[in-house]
């Protein structure tokens, strides 16, 4: 695909990269035909909702990540159920960003890439993990945006 300066992502900050990949989830999801809500407040870890069918919702949580590294959802704003997914988005340098899709329900097998952290009797909250490597990238292949949307 070649380098394009225009895609740097160093150059955008922590809150900037986290927005981009919001909207940026939030308009693959509109090109394939879904209605997206936006929630005013974030305060119980979904940055927004989407629908296909009058009766069919499902709530979304991005994560972004600057290169392969850990990233998480700490399980009490992420309790696992069919109508709530994760939508991850890689930014590699000078690239176009990778968007992912998971289902939270797929944290009920966890792997090598789905990983379940409870820290019990230490002072990090419980956390549903992704992790981001090399290594873990064909694991991560399954969940492919383009695939994983035409599921719902």
């Amino acid at each position: 695909m070649g380098s394009n300066p225009k895609y740097d992502w160093d150059r955008l900050n922590h809150l900037q990269l986290g927005r981009y990949a919001e909207y940026y989830a939030k308009m693959e999801f509109t090109l394939y035909g879904f209605d997206v809500y936006t929630s005013e407040v974030d305060d119980r870890g979904i940055d927004f909702v989407i629908r296909r069918d009058v009766d069919r919702y499902y709530d979304v949580q991005v994560k972004s990540a600057r290169r392969l590294n850990y990233i998480f959802i700490r399980k009490d704003v992420f309790a696992l159920r069919d109508s709530l997914l994760a939508a991850v988005v890689l930014f590699q340098r000078y690239e176009l960003p990778q968007l992912y899709l998971i289902p939270s329900i797929a944290w009920q097998q966890p792997d090598a890439l789905l990983v379940s952290r409870d820290y019990e009797g230490k002072k990090s909250k419980p956390e549903w993990g992704f992790n981001l490597s090399q290594r873990n990238l064909p694991l991560l292949e399954r969940f492919a945006f383009d695939r994983i949307v035409q599921t719902l």
